[in-house]
């Protein structure tokens, strides 16, 4: 009989630990399912974020018809104010956002952007071309919209104080020694600007 109490310990034991093995195979199971679901959301944001063909075609589309809308405004004073650009195209349309461009140090390059809520004001706004603001005769022409890599390719003028001679330009000769011996002589260019006057 002491044998059949130790079975019976043994097997109720077994059954529990048996018991406790299924419930964290259940729970593991569930925190693999919950893993693999946070998984998918994230592989779908990212999938949205880093794919570069719909979302570089998205946001052209999105830029072709923010462009649709807009104004090209060249010869705009410089102390001219976006609400005063805003004031002159207000007979236009509703303007959704006037845009004065500026260079690093602050200044205005001298140009503006205006963007309408509707397309149809931006024909309205073509008929204000050579009108006057601050005394200025303002262009105004539809905006255009930049193509990605299609930047203009804009030569530099070389600077001829950086130490490389301008293509094209005669490089001075050698002179050497008639009698094959001595220094190598080097033609000199004459100083441009003389600092003694």
């Amino acid at each position: 009989m002491d044998g059949d109490d130790v079975d019976m310990a043994a097997a109720e034991t077994n059954e529990s630990e048996l018991d406790d093995m299924k419930k964290r195979l259940k729970e593991m199971e569930d925190e693999a399912a919950a893993l693999l679901e946070m998984q998918s959301k994230v592989e779908k944001e990212m999938g949205s974020i880093q794919d570069p063909s719909a979302s570089a075609a998205a946001s052209q589309a999105n830029r072709e018809e923010v462009d649709s809308r807009s104004v090209f405004v060249g010869n705009v004073d410089y102390s001219c104010t976006p609400e005063e650009v805003q004031q002159h195209f207000q007979a236009c349309g509703t303007i959704n956002r006037v845009t004065i461009r500026s260079d690093k140090y602050g200044q205005p390059k001298g140009y503006a952007y205006v963007e309408f809520l509707e397309p149809e004001a931006v024909q309205e706004a073509l008929l204000l071309n050579e009108s006057e603001l601050h005394g200025r005769q303002l262009k105004v022409t539809v905006k255009r919209t930049n193509l990605p890599g299609m930047k203009q390719f804009r030569a530099r003028r070389p600077n001829p104080y950086m130490g490389f001679p301008p293509r094209g330009a005669p490089m001075p000769p050698y002179l050497f020694s008639p009698y094959g011996y001595g220094k190598v002589l080097r033609y000199r260019m004459p100083m441009r600007y003389s600092p003694y006057g």
